[in-house]
């Protein structure tokens, strides 16, 4: 499971929600903790790194996009977190138990789209 530090998380959130891409300098004015735009360039390299972002060359700065969703991400964490359950079953019915009318719908009309179908 991919772990984000707080600037990382800050970052991804950034780029989630300009997936257009952003420029390292523009990020970092941004960014509520107005971080130094080399700082943002050490984490955007970093999430490179990760798979999390990619970088295009225009002109002579990078734009930096997220590579995938926020969803996708949330996703992953999700079956990384079942993946370390000892007990999966046990872990599954307490987080159904936890969560919103809402969830348990997405949840049920998820399941009944994979139909019987095993992975």
């Amino acid at each position: 499971m991919v772990q984000l530090g707080n600037l990382e998380r800050s970052v991804m959130e950034a780029l989630w929600d300009h997936p257009e891409g952003l420029f390292a300098h523009v990020l970092a004015a941004g960014l509520p903790s107005q971080p130094a735009t080399t700082t943002v360039l050490t984490v955007l390299m970093r999430l490179s790194n990760k798979g999390m972002v990619s970088r295009e060359r225009v002109g002579r700065a990078h734009l930096y996009k997220a590579t995938a969703g926020k969803d996708a991400f949330v996703a992953e964490a999700m079956r990384a977190a079942l993946d370390e359950a000892g007990d999966v079953a046990a872990a599954v019915q307490r987080f159904v138990g936890t969560v919103t009318p809402e969830v348990a719908a997405a949840l049920r009309e998820a399941l009944g789209e994979r139909g019987g179908s095993r992975p």
